[in-house]
């Protein structure tokens, strides 16, 4: 004799709800076995459910609940409606059996005598071929799997039978055990079918499956997981710890409950180089919420113990083990195999010319190598050890000035880094940055180049041009670091910033690059942040509203870097100096606000010397090379016609931008050296200016240019001119037009740098006698002043920082009842340096001598000698140690160092590739801007091909349908385009939680 069965569905009010809800009633009255009993329970006003005939023809009750109800408890309130030993049938609003539904579970839970549960198929309610559940079961560490879920249903399932456990939507409950088999509230509407398997088997049952039963479901019904993805993410992860500390033994539940918050870390890390981001919240949320919920957990214990009558040994058979779900989660059919375009960096002759710059580096720039450290112009040594790098990097004590505490520089952080790669001797760093500059510059543009073309020989023209940039090699030859290292790292944020919208990876590293750019060029900051404010507007303007959280991730490093100064600079009224050049303030040549200057500028050179050719020749041949660039600009302003003249406009909009902000700098003068103002350096500006230019010229070389004849003599004319326009800066070193020294190792002078090694906190007060009159005062600590100690805070400050030094200078010249030795040793000083100014004049001169006659009379002080650096005093007394910070500033220091540490982590950890990430990249074009009905080269030997050979895109293009499509050419270039006629793999590939992609289904990987 047939069960009999009492149905239970659970709705939600509203009309999409209400069409729902109709829609499973029809089906439940359909059923060739009727149910002997249907109590509907309304989460919700239940009036407009009691006035429909429809639900009055064929429920026998009607429940109102809270709106608030979870699916297990609406099934908890209908349970007393249940005659005793009828069978419960679980349904929901969005639950439509398939007519023969019922028949067919009936007929299984007859079949089976140790059925405690049997499960129909689970399907979509818009395409009934697509499984949505077809069993479920879980890892050893209780995570739940799918065992048959976003297939194509070809019966390829249909013959299992058995399962640990279910979607909870249509499973039919054996009467017997119905008390015992209840839906657990605590697991807050995740893992209910799961958890109700596991107790069935402990309790000597099991779940049958019956494929052959088919129901209906919608993503969105009372039984479904929510449609968001943290809040998803939540649930889920909130269920597995629930079932975690209620499944295990009581011993170890303590040991679980302690290891929750490390786990939650742990989990934190992966979730960000999984890069899944949005987990990371959802995870602490859930680890924290499993830690309070003591009697969620002690209820679930007792509700388990009170039916178990079977040892854990029995559901082992039926977990997913770690090689099943590798397996499971990754087919083999990935897009590895449909790659757009390969990378050909050796194929392509990439390496051979990286190789070649290197040459040329050396060449240029032989004596170097003999050198341990590198001077002149803006150059300095490093410390000499790792710690001390990064304690200048660090929120606290500043090395230059006495007493003054604030933020570090974000520039220091640079140089640590710089400094790091050599901890035999950091300075020496710098040297080898000389050395490799001009390989490292051909590897950057390479590799932007990359986002532009697919033609190998363009992506070595891009490399040169951009290594032969006046600007960059100006910065070279005048010994200006930042920029050196702003324009080496100027095409890696185009090259992973143009993409940071498709994954987590591109915008981890953007972020890290841009922070690091505005480090070494803070002037770049309002151009950088215009076009990141049009790209994101763009963004969200075509509703890729996943790719907006990624960009919106980018400019939160370099807020909390940067984050410490602006708090600084605000408080002290002067927010212009966050533009201010780092490292050291020096004046050295550049473009002027004249019009002789805006004119450099105009033309790409950051000076007026024109890289070299005003000096090498004189006259007017010299204006007349600087007309060596007009090719490439030429080419560029082409690119607004060209095929691409989306890409073409958008990289001319980007080098407007960095004309604009050279144009802008090298009118505003926020620093200082030795009192004299210093405007901000304009060559920043033109590095940004010149990779647009070099892209728009690069798209117009590969669409506007088909014959190939005629691409390659308009690649090398430019090339060949740009290359003569750097000769007098390539043989500059080697003809003495070079500021460029061998070292010094120290600035001061050799015994203080003895007595200061290992960066011994020993402070040097270093009077500099000016040819205006002035003196210029500076108290340096350790063994000299270093590229990482300098600091804006003085460089820009406009009233004194820290204790006062030129009180104490001027006192110490010339007010003779001072105290010189207490005064010094009270604030920690034990050597006084008299300085000669370069090119020193008579007042100067007097100044510098009457100093010297004066310290000399000072008792406690002993003429230590005289060196190259100048007259030395030293301290006869021990000197103060230096002052430790405050608690508060300590408690500042701390907060700030754990903040910016922790952003920076996350960005580390989202940039690391992984498997996935790397599939789903190669899954894409590396071509930006590309319109959809535009060509696509060939990847290989497509220089050899005529234009007509070149049509369709390669066979196996993939996209991402979920991750919304990159941005088309009438949005903005610099996005990546979909490809057409791509095939499609699913979205989570690239976001599951072991990396790996989705099962596809079998149709489609044959």
């Amino acid at each position: 004799m047939p069960a009999r069965v009492h149905a239970i569905i659970v709705a939600r009010p509203g009309p999409s709800a209400r069409a729902q809800l109709l829609r499973t009633l029809d089906a439940v009255r359909s059923q060739t076995l009727a149910p002997d009993a249907v109590t509907l329970v309304l989460c919700g006003d239940a009036a407009t459910a009691r006035e429909s005939e429809a639900v009055a023809n064929t429920v026998e009750g009607i429940i109102e609940a809270r709106p608030s109800t979870s699916f297990a408890e609406a099934i908890d309130l209908a349970r007393p409606r249940v005659p005793e030993g009828s069978a419960i049938w679980l349904l929901a609003q969005d639950t439509a059996p398939h007519p023969r539904a019922l028949e067919r579970l009936v007929g299984t839970l007859e079949r089976s005598p140790s059925a405690a549960i049997v499960a129909p198929k689970v399907v979509a309610t818009d395409n009934d071929r697509e499984i949505v559940s077809l069993g479920v079961s879980m890892t050893a560490l209780g995570r739940s799997v799918e065992l048959a879920a976003g297939e194509l249903d070809q019966g390829q399932h249909d013959r299992m039978d058995d399962a640990l456990g279910a979607d909870i939507r249509g499973l039919l409950i054996r009467g017997e055990v119905r008390d015992a088999l209840r839906p657990d509230p605590a697991l807050a509407g995740a893992d209910e079918g799961l958890d109700l398997g596991v107790r069935a088997r402990l309790g000597g049952g099991r779940v049958v499956l019956a494929p052959s039963a088919r129901v209906s479901a919608a993503p969105d019904g009372p039984a479904a997981l929510p449609s968001g993805r943290s809040r998803r993410a939540y649930v889920t992860r909130l269920a597995q710890l629930h079932r975690r500390l209620a499944y295990a033994p009581l011993p170890a539940v303590p040991l679980h409950w302690l290891s929750l918050l490390p786990l939650a870390l742990w989990r934190s890390i992966t979730h960000l180089i999984g890069k899944r981001p949005e987990a990371v919240l959802p995870e602490w949320g859930a680890a924290l919420a499993a830690m309070l919920r003591f009697g969620a957990v002690a209820r679930s214990r007792a509700r388990i113990r009170a039916f178990r009558t079977s040892s854990w040994a029995s559901i082992a058979p039926l977990r997913v083990t770690s090689a099943q779900l590798r397996r499971r989660l990754d087919d083999g059919h990935g897009s590895e195999h449909g790659a757009v375009s390969e990378l050909r960096f050796f194929s392509g002759g990439g390496a051979w010319v990286v190789l070649a710059a290197l040459v040329v580096g050396i060449a240029s720039f032989t004596t170097l190598l003999a050198w341990p450290t590198i001077g002149g112009g803006g150059l300095l040594p490093l410390r000499q050890t790792v710690a001390a790098l990064w304690g200048d990097a660090a929120w606290g004590t500043r090395g230059l000035g006495l007493d003054v505490v604030g933020p570090a520089d974000p520039f220091a952080a640079v140089v640590a880094v710089l400094g790091s790669l050599w901890p035999a001797g950091p300075s020496f760093t710098l040297v080898l940055l000389w050395i490799l500059a001009l390989p490292l510059a051909v590897l950057g543009g390479w590799f932007a180049a990359t986002r532009v073309t697919d033609r190998a020989g363009l992506r070595i023209f891009a490399g040169i041009a951009w290594a032969l940039a006046p600007t960059f090699l100006t910065a070279l030859v005048d010994g200006r670091p930042a920029a050196v290292l702003a324009h080496l790292l100027l095409p890696w944020l185009f090259h992973s910033a143009v993409v940071a919208h498709r994954s987590w990876g591109a915008a981890g590293s953007a972020s890290l690059l841009l922070a690091a750019v505005l480090a070494c060029a803070p002037s770049l900051a309002p151009a950088l942040a215009l076009l990141w404010l049009v790209t994101l507007g763009i963004v969200i303007g075509t509703a890729q509203f996943r790719g907006a959280g990624r960009l919106l991730w980018l400019p939160l490093p370099t807020a909390v870097l940067f984050g410490p100064l602006i708090s600084w600079q605000l408080l002290h009224g002067t927010p212009l100096a966050l533009l201010a050049d780092p490292g050291l303030t020096w004046a050295g040549p550049q473009a002027g606000a004249d019009a002789v200057g805006r004119l450099a500028i105009a033309l790409g050179f950051p000076t007026t010397d024109l890289a070299g050719w005003a000096t090498v020749a004189p006259g007017g041949l010299g204006t007349w090379a600087a007309l060596l660039c007009a090719p490439l600009a030429l080419l560029a302003l082409a690119s607004a016609v060209s095929p691409r003249w989306r890409a073409g406009i958008t990289l001319l909009v980007v080098a407007v931008a960095g004309v604009a902000t050279a144009f802008l700098a090298v009118g505003v003068s926020v620093s200082f050296a030795q009192g004299t103002p210093v405007p901000i350096w304009p060559g920043t500006g033109l590095s940004l200016a010149w990779i647009g230019v070099l892209g728009a010229a690069t798209v117009t070389l590969d669409t506007a240019l088909p014959l190939p004849r005629l691409r390659t003599v308009a690649t090398t004319v430019t090339a060949a001119a740009l290359l003569v326009c750097a000769l007098p800066a390539l043989t500059a070193f080697h003809t003495d037009r070079s500021v460029l020294t061998n070292g010094p190792e120290s600035t001061l002078p050799a015994y203080v740098a003895a007595q200061a090694a290992g960066d011994r906190a020993i402070s040097t007060l270093i009077l500099t006698p000016q040819n205006d009159g002035g003196l210029a005062v500076e108290v340096v600590r350790g063994a000299s002043e270093t590229l990482g100690a300098q600091t804006t805070m003085l460089s820009t400050a406009v009233e004194p920082q820290g204790t006062d030094t030129g009180t104490l200078a001027v006192d110490l010249i010339s007010a003779r009842d001072f105290d010189a030795p207490a005064e010094l040793a009270a604030e920690g000083i034990s050597y006084v340096l008299i300085a000669q100014v370069a090119g020193e004049g008579d007042r100067a001169r007097a100044l510098r001598t009457a100093s010297i006659a004066a310290i000399d009379q000072r008792p406690g002080l002993v003429h230590a000698g005289t060196t190259e650096r100048g007259v030395l005093w030293r301290l006869e007394g021990e000197a103060a140690a230096p002052a430790s910070l405050t608690a508060a500033q300590e408690g500042t220091a701390r907060l700030v160092i754990t903040l910016q540490l922790l952003v920076v982590l996350a960005a580390l950890l989202l940039s690391i590739p992984t498997r996935a990430s790397r599939r789903a990249a190669r899954a894409q074009s590396r071509i930006v801007g590309r319109a959809p009905e535009e060509p696509m080269v060939l990847p290989r030997h497509a220089e050899d091909l005529p234009a007509a050979v070149v049509e369709d895109p390669p066979v196996g293009a993939v996209e991402d349908p979920q991750d919304e499509p990159a941005l088309t050419d009438e949005a903005l270039a610099p996005i990546a385009e979909p490809v057409p006629e791509a095939k499609v793999e699913p979205a989570d590939a690239a976001e599951s939680d072991d990396d790996t992609p989705a099962p596809q289904p079998e149709e489609e990987r044959r």
